[in-house]
């Protein structure tokens, strides 16, 4: 992924204060560029080199950047300290770590743990299967909601406006399976609030097919999405959506949800009530 464009990082007057300088160093590493020297700092944060080396030094101090032994910049290990602070992060990754891997013992599988951000889903956890299906995710990796099937879980349990909103926007197509109509958007979603899992079938690679299941947190709310990517030729879809939703009912547990006390029955949402 690119970095964050400068309208994200930039005060409401347009232009950029000390702390949207400052995010922008941070913003030019990402998946794609996770090493990088200062000059390439100035120019993918859009700051004078100067400025860049005044912010750089800054957070390399405090350990947000490490340089090594030829000059180059990584991300340092003070941000994965704080990062393991954030509850949708680190914390739910070590809740949910023994159900991700009792599912992959399950299938074998790519499993994956993700939440929303935006308009975007946020992979946080990934664990690789044995089959050679194209998965384009990484831990920290980002996709449009629609695109994918942890996204369909936490796009069909969102707010029902918010729904509105997204599928009025534009939906990016990425194979001839992506999602890009409106219409056959909302009844995926309307589906994926009746069974409780939903199904992405070819739309990021058209190799790959995931099943998903929403995770809720302690009141009911999707919290976040567990999902299995297996190859198309040979999925078993009937045979997943079981696996998966025990998966992410077991995490939800884990996160305190107790549907027997008033919690959100499975395959319910929002904009079903």
């Amino acid at each position: 992924m690119s970095p964050l464009p400068h309208s994200r990082l930039r005060s409401s007057g347009g232009t950029p204060t000390a702390p949207d300088r400052l995010l922008s160093v941070l913003a030019a590493f990402d998946h794609e560029h996770p090493a990088l020297c200062l000059t390439d700092i100035s120019r993918r944060a859009g700051l004078s080199l100067t400025t860049a080396h005044r912010l750089v030094g800054a957070l390399t101090e405090w350990g947000a950047l490490e340089r090594d032994e030829s000059g180059v910049y990584h991300v340092g290990l003070r941000l994965w300290e704080v990062a393991a602070l954030a509850p949708r992060g680190l914390a739910l990754r070590q809740i949910a770590l023994p159900y991700l891997e009792d599912l992959y013992e399950a299938t074998h599988e790519n499993v994956q743990l993700a939440v929303r951000d935006g308009g975007e889903v946020v992979y946080t956890e990934w664990l690789s299967g044995r089959s050679a299906v194209g998965v384009h995710i990484r831990v920290g990796a980002r996709w449009p909601l629609h695109a994918t099937g942890v996204g369909l879980a936490l796009l069909a349990h969102g707010d029902p406006e918010f729904q509105r909103a997204y599928c009025a926007g534009p939906l990016a197509s990425f194979t001839p399976y992506t999602i890009t109509d409106p219409v056959r958007l909302r009844r995926v979603l309307a589906d994926v609030r009746r069974t409780g899992a939903a199904v992405s079938d070819r739309q990021v690679t058209d190799d790959a097919l995931s099943v998903a299941a929403p995770v809720r947190g302690r009141d009911g709310t999707v919290a976040a999405a567990v999902s299995v990517v297996v190859p198309h030729a040979d999925a078993a879809v009937p045979a997943l959506v079981p696996a998966v939703r025990l998966a992410a009912r077991g995490i939800s547990r884990a996160l305190g949800w107790r549907p027997e006390d008033g919690g959100v029955r499975p395959g319910t949402g929002p904009s079903d009530r």
